[in-house]
């Protein structure tokens, strides 16, 4: 059973599978590299990267696969003109861009021949991209790490507004750790899927031991949002993320400013404090038991999804 979507001919990647824009994380060639070499889509996360660190990473990329491969740019980012200008001037094969529209930039990368997949949290989101010409949307549901949508809609929901109301291939984001979850994301009409949370617990994942420790021990509940109303972040739940949500139940308005701009994901990330900083995971880190090679998740991925296809096509006979 092959695996070929629109997706994966809009890509040219051998696999519906893309591994998520991670500040941090990805933000080097070793994950975005390991994942394009196995067949599915590497991102490299521009996103805290200074340009010559940008430039380098995705050279190295290029230099070590001849698969296609993506770099994420924040759109609100004060580095956004400078990513997109090494982006489009490298002609990368494929941008992610996600908070923010894709109008002042698309035009350059169409001329480019490169790919635009725009990240959405809502239908009228999608709609909009649409019409704006971007070749595929990401679709992020409230259970994705980091920074899903304001409205809060869970992904299987949000992918069947979404496919319902545009003509041009979704990829499904949020709670996917497994190939089952890749195969539920194509039995709701996406082309494909996105992971982060499971490409964080991996060796070429650029966060500090103690982060993947703390993703690693995490169950399925223990993550949750802080920061409604600002720009919600899906986080372990820690000291800080206990405080705050501690904070906010007595509505003390003036300590929450200071609260939630006090951590950072850099602290934990690179610095290891994964009490105090902000430890970015989905609600799939429980159900991830193990730290694998992005290449050995890969073959694992694409073995799981096919399994579970196969079971749904004895279910319909």
């Amino acid at each position: 059973m092959i695996l070929q979507t629109p997706l994966t001919r809009l890509l040219g990647t051998r696999y519906p599978i893309i591994q998520g824009g991670m500040s941090w994380a990805s933000s080097n060639a070793a994950l975005a590299l390991a994942v394009s070499q196995a067949g599915g889509l590497g991102v490299i996360a521009a996103g805290p990267m200074y340009p010559e660190a940008l430039l380098a990473a995705v050279r190295q990329v290029r230099a070590g696969t001849d698969a296609p491969f993506a770099v994420n740019i924040p759109l609100y980012n004060k580095r956004a003109q400078e990513h997109m200008d090494i982006a489009i001037g490298e002609g990368v094969p494929a941008i992610i861009a996600s908070q923010g529209g894709p109008q002042k930039y698309l035009g350059r990368a169409r001329e480019a021949g490169i790919k635009w997949l725009q990240v959405v949290a809502s239908p009228l989101h999608a709609e909009k991209a649409q019409a704006a010409g971007v070749d595929a949307v990401i679709a992020v549901g409230l259970e994705a790490g980091g920074h899903p949508g304001p409205d809060e809609i869970g992904l299987h929901v949000l992918v069947r507004a979404i496919v319902r109301r545009v003509t041009l291939p979704v990829v499904a984001a949020g709670g996917i750790a497994d190939g089952a979850g890749i195969a539920a994301a194509l039995c709701l009409g996406a082309a494909g899927a996105q992971l982060g949370t499971r490409f964080l617990l991996t060796p070429e994942a650029g966060v500090h031991a103690d982060y993947k420790a703390a993703v690693l021990a995490a169950g399925v509940s223990d993550t949750t949002l802080v920061g409604r109303g600002r720009s919600p972040v899906r986080m372990l739940r820690n000291t800080f993320a206990r405080q705050y949500l501690s904070a906010e139940r007595a509505l003390e308005d003036a300590d929450l400013d200071a609260l939630f701009t006090a951590s950072s994901l850099k602290q934990a990330a690179l610095e290891g404090d994964v009490e105090g900083g902000k430890v970015e995971a989905g609600q799939s880190a429980g159900l991830i038991d193990s730290v694998q090679p992005a290449g050995v998740v890969m073959q694992q991925l694409v073995d799981e999804t096919r399994a579970a296809l196969a079971r749904a096509a004895a279910l319909a006979g």
